[in-house]
């Protein structure tokens, strides 16, 4: 054992000490010699040794930018596992297109940055690193594109909750250049077996009597149809592919294909083909990130009835590419104008999943009910080097778009018009809006509720969600998801308010919370169990969740000063779009508006609130910086100007301090 680990000699005797360089000559001529960084130059001897022909060194270069994960042999079997299927299969897609690259005479350059699972992480310590890295992979990303000072274009793989975000906002820091992005589709649905979502509720249901052991081993062990793409169902990676598409940074039809199909393979062939396209037109990122693309984006991210995480992710896209993030006031504008037009899972009513809705046409579908309904931005530019209205003429006359309707169809039986539908179809189906943003004493500086994913049944027939009932106030996610489970004296019942805070930036990083929202979708009472939090929601979350609500408690947040039987009323307007949420009673009795407003100000902050003990210094880091450039509601980015003016005024009220003492000596 000892000769297995610290080794042995037999290897060293036929180690070489020297090799045998490259045969012919790099394509140098004096100018270059005396004008060319020593870095050029030297890149064209490490471009050899690696096996590039030397004459051909000196030709466009792309980076092929990727989130991949794990080590898989050549017939897929694995040799190290990645974190999630996001990230399993997309070297294929790299590998696709960087063959396309180089059968075009141009030479490609893989890099990497992983990313991690948000389902993996749910309930654990490692949520606390979720959101923050975003922010330093982006930056990481950024630094690994400008680490290749001969880049002439950059695409971007990626598919999943943090990492496709991370890779839009790094290609959005990078408007000079020729970019594209390739989404990493999504997961099949498995046949006779829950999706992805359920069946990370398999404890819950169990601690209610609702399945057993071995109905929670089958299915946990079914669940993913195929060994790639995004979870099955229109969670945050499935939005930030259609987010990434409407921005027009992916070729058409290209967001929540299935993964691993010819068809996923050959977008990354035709992205490669966009790309030297895109250079030889001399179009760059900032001419396809505009205003109007922006806005596209968020118009589907409403159509679509998307995560409420890209409510952090789309402004901070808006800031690395210098543009104005959106408003409050921006996203209540959107959403106004269109309701869901989209059913998919978890929103319903009838829960396709994604592969379906690609199938039913995706985003260039939906794009043509907008179009139709006035509401799109025509012109802006996209990665196909024309215009949007272009690509969707295109679309709508295509024989793609025939085929995979059709065979939706004759696969499935699933008729596409009920995948997709136009406005008035979806509100006959009573498809509403996507997001409300209440206010109240409780959330002065605003939440946000995904009001689309409320369940129709405990709305009234007005269109108005309202509930008003006694707080249950927990300081951790453990906490609450055991009284939700029954396993304290304290557990939740119908009718309570669980409110959970400490959850923000400061207290764990902002975590996601889907074991709480999940478990109360599939318990039978949970859907009379509405939650206010300052952490955020999965996007596949349903039910009354009022999240992100502002200021979070640890930053004195009146959330942080709600006490166990607080009588909270809640009011979410499916129609006007508009919400509430207020602490109304306390133990004294009922309270009037002004009383209500006293009674938080005046109030401590709960005694148990604190930061979560566990919280890494690397999270720490994120959220003052976050916090010092605008915080949730500016998308936590990182804002230099903002984070070093704070440190200057900072320092010298520290330094001002320090020779306090001395002066008044």
């Amino acid at each position: 054992m000892q000769a297995e680990i610290y080794g042995g000699a037999d290897l060293l005797k036929t180690t070489r000490t020297r090799g045998q360089g490259r045969d012919g000559k790099l394509p140098l001529d004096a100018d270059m010699l005396l004008d060319e960084a020593s870095g050029n130059l030297f890149a064209m001897t490490q471009n050899v040794a690696m096996g590039w022909h030397p004459e051909e060194v000196n030709r466009e270069q792309y980076v092929i930018l990727s989130t991949q994960g794990g080590l898989r042999a050549e017939d897929g079997a694995p040799i190290a596992l990645g974190y999630h299927t996001g990230h399993w299969e997309i070297g294929l897609l790299a590998r696709a297109a960087a063959e396309t690259l180089r059968g075009k005479n141009a030479i490609p350059f893989a890099v990497y940055c992983s990313d991690p699972c948000d389902g993996r992480s749910q309930g654990t310590s490692g949520m606390m690193d979720s959101l923050p890295y975003r922010n330093d992979a982006a930056v990481v990303m950024r630094r690994l594109i400008r680490s290749l000072p001969t880049r002439d274009g950059v695409m971007g793989i990626a598919t999943c909750d943090k990492g496709l975000p991370a890779t839009l906002i790094a290609l959005a820091g990078c408007g000079d250049l020729p970019g594209i992005i390739v989404p990493g589709g999504v997961t099949l649905p498995a046949e006779g077996a829950e999706d992805a979502g359920t069946v990370q509720t398999i404890g819950a249901r169990f601690a209610h009597g609702l399945i057993d052991v071995n109905y929670a081993a089958e299915m946990g062990c079914k669940a993913c149809g195929s060994s790639g793409g995004g979870c099955q169902f229109l969670g945050t990676a499935a939005t930030a592919q259609v987010v990434a598409e409407a921005l027009g940074l992916c070729l058409p039809h290209s967001a929540l294909a299935p993964s691993g199909e010819p068809v996923w393979l050959d977008i990354a062939r035709r992205s490669a083909l966009a790309l030297l396209r895109l250079k030889a037109e001399s179009l760059t990122l900032s001419d396809i990130l505009s205003p109007a693309a922006l806005e596209n984006a968020m118009l589907l991210h409403s159509a679509f009835g998307g995560s409420t995480n890209l409510l952090l992710h789309i402004p901070a896209i808006a800031h690395a590419a210098g543009l104005k993030p959106p408003s409050v006031e921006d996203w209540i504008r959107i959403n106004r104008s269109t309701p869901r037009l989209v059913d998919a899972l978890p929103n319903g009513p009838r829960d396709h999943p994604t592969v379906q809705v690609y199938m039913a046409g995706a985003v260039p579908e939906v794009m043509l009910h907008l179009r139709d309904m006035g509401l799109l931005n025509r012109d802006a530019l996209t990665v196909t080097g024309e215009a949007l209205d272009t690509a969707l003429d295109w679309w709508r006359d295509s024989d793609r778009r025939r085929f995979a309707r059709e065979r939706l169809t004759r696969s499935d039986g699933v008729d596409p018009h009920d995948v997709i539908m136009s406005a008035d179809q979806a509100r006959g189906r009573g498809l509403t809006s996507t997001v409300v943003f209440p206010v109240g004493n409780i959330a002065p500086q605003g939440s946000v509720i995904k009001a689309t994913a409320i369940d129709p049944s405990v709305v009234d027939d007005d269109g108005v969600y309202r509930h008003r009932g006694p707080a249950r106030v927990f300081t951790s996610e453990r906490a609450a998801i055991r009284a939700v489970k029954g396993l304290n004296e304290d557990r939740i019942r119908a009718g309570d308010v669980l409110v959970l805070i400490g959850a923000g930036p400061a207290g764990t990083g902002m975590e996601e919370t889907y074991q709480l929202t999940s478990a109360l979708k599939f318990i039978p009472w949970g859907k009379q169990v509405p939650i206010i939090t300052d952490a955020r929601f999965s996007g596949v979350s349903t039910g009354a969740c009022i999240g992100h609500v502002g200021p979070e408690a640890l930053a004195g947040g009146a959330i942080g000063k709600l006490r166990d039987g607080d009588l909270i009323e809640i009011e979410i307007d499916r129609e006007s779009l508009s919400g509430r949420v207020n602490l109304v009673s306390a133990r004294d009795g009922a309270l009037s508006p002004d009383a209500a407003a006293e009674l938080l100000k005046q109030r401590e902050l709960h005694p148990a609130l604190a930061p979560h003990p566990d919280l890494p210094a690397d999270t720490r880091l994120w959220a003052a910086l976050q916090a010092a450039s605008g915080g949730v509601w500016a998308g936590c980015v990182y804002d230099v100007d903002k984070i070093t003016a704070a440190l200057e005024a900072g320092m010298g009220v520290l330094a001002d301090r320090a020779a306090a003492p001395a002066s008044s000596e």
